[in-house]
């Protein structure tokens, strides 16, 4: 029996359709997969209508981005909440940024901010903005298969090539990896685990150790999960050997079973097989000053690789700056949750590695001619507090923050809401999470009053209520 994607690094339970591969005995696997009508409420619950994005990539900011010192800043609050850093004109008058995003100010007129988001659900809780629920959670890292599905997973649910390529590839690692916590949020919850994303793997380094918001910036790439078959085994052999199991699991398979088995075994011949995938990794083969535009980064070359995907047809990935604390190095433990020196992290670290990240990846799609149907979305689980503490830092704050939305099917030069004269609460057009994700999926062109069937089998709506932020469409 031959074991392939297995990852050691892998803390998660069940079986997915890109981790696990069993070449022999499959029929053993039969019963261990979700709903048995999965599939065919997937074929009744897609709703075929126009989007103006093909693909969407999200820059998640881990850790509560401030907002206030990026797009929506406060130069005349008083000295305590205004912060250190000074606006600067960017090609839309009226839209300020920070003077450290300078290469970012030349891309707001293919750019709308909803200065407005808000939120009741805890701090760092990525479930709010990766999914649209609204409750508080017990706890950052739970994971339960009765929770809403990520609008990822809702891609990949709708996926009718499960043999192809994914529709749904988180990266550089699972989220949460580098601090030993799994993190709920990019996750398919009650549709089933097979609809999980392709979570790929990475060996972050630094120059140097990092320390207490003294954090450094964080090298490396992500890379697929070991997808090499073992000596003497062909794939020749392995397609023999597995029509050889198909004439004896298709005797024992539960009505109905069947396509969700079939799902996890061809996505799993696909990581074997498809070249398509193997070189979207393959950053290497990229022009120099390619690389250098994004930053030769773990989260540049993360945002790389997110162009190519793109370019091969996945429909949704995300790429996030996590924290790597406890393994494999103290490198980069703070991310974007600035309770100390937030403004030396922000001119150090933080501000510019995302401006020419951001700036990078925009570039790349305009000149490839793909920005026009590829959206980018900036978000992060929170804001940060107006005042500045003791320690020149700023703290949780989930009561007003922005969320960026750039290229396809965003009106360029576009500002939503208001937030009062200290950036602390919405003034006007107040916005939440699941309105963030119903404008995501309207943009994608999927309906977000879709129903989907959730563990009990009853309709839920993909975007949980949520109002599509029409403003902002073009």
């Amino acid at each position: 029996m031959i074991k392939l994607l297995g990852s050691p690094r892998k803390n998660c339970d069940g079986v997915t359709r890109r981790e696990t591969l069993q070449a022999g005995g499959l029929a053993m696997l039969g019963g261990m997969f979700g709903m048995p009508n999965m599939a065919a409420a997937a074929n009744s619950a897609r709703v075929d209508r126009p989007g103006k994005a093909k693909s969407v990539i999200v820059l998640y900011l881990l850790g509560g981005a401030p907002t206030q010192d990026m797009f929506d800043m406060k130069p005349t609050a008083p000295s305590g909440v205004r912060g250190e850093f000074s606006p600067i004109v960017s090609n839309v008058p009226g839209m300020d940024v920070c003077e450290l995003l300078p290469k970012h100010a030349r891309w707001m007129n293919k750019s709308a901010v909803v200065r407005s988001v808000n939120h009741k659900a805890g701090c760092h809780n990525p479930m709010p903005s990766l999914t649209g629920y609204p409750e508080p959670l017990p706890s950052i890292g739970v994971n339960q298969d009765g929770l809403p599905p990520s609008m990822g997973s809702v891609c990949e649910f709708l996926n009718d090539d499960p043999s192809g390529m994914p529709d749904y590839v988180h990266m550089p690692c699972m989220l949460g990896w580098g601090q030993h916590i799994r993190r709920a949020g990019p996750y398919a919850g009650f549709l089933g685990r097979q609809y999980d994303p392709l979570f790929t793997e990475c060996n972050p380094t630094s120059k140097k150790p990092g320390t207490d918001y003294h954090p450094q910036v964080t090298l490396g790439k992500p890379t697929l999960p070991n997808a090499k078959l073992p000596k003497g085994i062909t794939l020749d052999r392995l397609n023999s050997r597995r029509k050889l199991t198909e004439q004896f699991d298709d005797a024992l398979r539960q009505p109905g079973v069947a396509s969700e088995f079939d799902r996890v075994q061809g996505g799993a011949l696909s990581l074997l097989t498809s070249n398509r995938i193997r070189n979207s990794f393959d950053v290497e083969s990229e022009k120099s000053e390619v690389r250098d535009k994004y930053g030769r980064t773990l989260f540049g070359n993360s945002a790389l690789i997110a162009r190519k995907l793109v370019e091969e047809g996945v429909r949704f990935v995300n790429v996030t700056w996590d924290a790597f604390w406890t393994r494999p190095a103290k490198i980069d433990g703070t991310i974007w949750d600035t309770h100390q020196r937030n403004f030396g992290i922000c001119r150090e670290t933080l501000l510019p590695q995302y401006d020419l990240t951001f700036s990078g990846l925009m570039d790349d799609l305009e000149n490839r001619g793909t920005l026009d149907e590829t959206l980018v979305v900036v978000m992060s689980d929170m804001g940060r507090t107006p005042k500045i503490n003791k320690n020149a830092g700023r703290d949780h704050w989930t009561f007003c923050y922005s969320v960026l939305f750039a290229g396809a099917g965003v009106r360029g030069g576009t500002v939503v809401g208001r937030s009062d004269n200290q950036a602390a609460y919405v003034e006007d057009r107040p916005v939440s999470p699941a309105d963030v994700c119903a404008t995501i999926y309207e943009i994608l062109g999927i309906d977000p009053n879709m129903h989907v069937p959730d563990a009990a089998g009853q309709p839920v709506k993909v975007g949980l209520d949520g109002r599509v932020i029409r403003e902002i469409l073009a």
